[in-house]
Formats: structure tokens, C-alpha cells, sequence
């Protein structure tokens, strides 16, 4: 199954970002990830249930954040990562489907591919096959390889693009799932999560709302970094 397991907002600012998510979440102390800094940015990966949040920040100019920034004039919702077999990121299938790579990197423990937003419709879209399953690198040295004990995560997201429907058709082929409730919605991990594409006010794609059920939460809702970030218990779900 494909699950979509790290949301990415961009943010001007690392620190106010970050604090008001690890607030918002209860997480504890983030993953920094030093190798980002080839991108010219900095992060803070925090652990939500099974999935993660995370933020970045330019550390540079010229970067393709920085860049993503100032055509969606402010912070936001920047990037989705998928996690699922590994035909997913096959670069044969990407290519069949004529989608271009921006970035590629093949370890031990997972591949992980970046495609080009313009071939998508939609926000930045990483495509990573882990192993073993439930294993997540970007997460830090404790999930590289690994699977830590863990319960809750994403279960809705919020996509606005230009063409909610002919984006949710490309997202569905991309992600090997099928779209639903008018062609605008995806149904992730074994229908645990939901990716809905809705109409934006402009012409850049950006996530704009979120929903993850976490163990003993209580339920809080927050804007965060240019998201609507809501926080539900996961002992409320069916």
C-alpha cells in the first residue's frame, strides 16, 4: 500500500515554525538533518504518530524553496512524501508516465525520488520505497533502518493546485491509486488517508490543511506555517 508518511512546509523562519508544530503535535525533539544543507536550507523533522512533519528554511539564496516561497507569498505547505513498494519510485514506470526527476538517491535502506512539480500539477511530490517497512531515514538515526513502536499519523491532507481534478487524475497514476468522490480525492493506506485536491486562489500549488489522529491528543486545531494543522485522538477513530 502507498501512505503518504512526511508532510513539508517551507517556512521565511526555522524557529517560530518549528516551535508552534512541536507544541501543536506534543512531539518530542526534532531530527535535524545536516545534508539538506546542499539545498541550501535548514530542518526540523518532528515525529508525528508513524508519520512526520516537517520545516525547512532557507539558509541561502537562490534556493528552490526560497524560490516557492516568494511565488506563494508566505509560509506553507511545500511538499508530500510517499512511502510504498518499490515499483513506486521505479525510474522505468516514472518515465512511462513522463514525469522528470529533480532528485535521486538509492541506499541500503530506501529509495527516494523528487519529481518535478510542473510534470505533477501539484506541490513538490517525493516517492520513497523503505526497508524494511515502517523504517524512515529522513526521520534520523532512530528510524534508519530500523522501525520504531509507533501509532497514528496523517490522515488527511489538503491540496489546493489550479486543476483539482485533472492533478488528482495525474497524482492517482503517479500513486497507483484511484481517484474518487468526483475524480478530486485519493484514498491512501488502505483508505486511512485521504489526499483531497480543492481549487486555489492562485496558480501555485500549496498544501494548505492537515489532519493527524494521535495517540491521547486532545483535540486542537492551530494555522501553522501557512497550514491548518488539526490534531485529533486516534482513540476517536472507528
Amino acid at each position: 500500500m502507498v501512505r503518504l508518511r512526511q508532510l513539508v512546509l517551507a517556512a521565511h523562519e526555522l524557529a517560530p515554525v518549528e516551535h508552534a508544530l512541536r507544541a501543536l503535535l506534543d512531539a518530542p525533539a526534532p531530527h535535524r538533518d545536516p545534508d539538506v544543507g546542499r539545498f541550501g536550507l535548514v530542518n526540523a523533522v518532528l515525529a508525528a504518530g508513524c508519520d512526520f512533519v516537517e520545516v525547512v528554511a532557507p539558509s541561502a539564496p537562490g534556493t528552490a524553496a526560497g524560490r516557492w516561497l516568494a511565488r506563494n507569498g508566505g509560509d506553507g505547505g511545500y511538499m508530500l512524501m510517499a512511502d510504498g513498494p518499490p515499483t513506486l519510485p521505479a525510474a522505468d514506470r516514472l518515465a512511462a508516465l513522463a514525469v522528470r526527476e529533480v532528485h535521486r538517491v538509492e541506499l541500503p535502506d530506501v529509495v527516494d525520488v523528487h519529481l518535478h512539480p510542473r510534470d505533477t500539477g501539484g506541490v513538490l511530490l517525493a516517492l520513497d520505497a523503505v526497508d524494511p517497512a515502517g523504517s524512515w531515514r529522513w526521520a534520523g538515526p532512530a528510524w534508519t533502518g530500523t522501525v520504531l513502536a509507533c501509532a497514528g499519523g496523517l490522515r488527511e491532507v489538503t491540496v489546493a493546485v489550479p486543476d483539482p481534478r485533472g492533478v488528482a487524475r495525474r497524482w492517482a497514476a503517479l500513486l497507483d491509486v484511484t481517484a474518487v468522490d468526483g475524480d478530486h480525492r485519493l484514498r491512501l493506506d488502505g483508505g486511512r488517508q485521504l489526499l483531497s485536491f480543492v481549487a486555489g486562489a492562485g496558480d501555485v500549488a500549496a498544501v494548505t490543511a492537515a489532519r493527524l489522529a494521535l495517540p491521547g491528543a486532545a483535540h486542537r486545531t492551530a494555522d501553522v506555517g501557512g497550514v491548518r494543522v488539526e490534531v485529533v485522538p486516534l482513540e476517536d477513530e472507528p
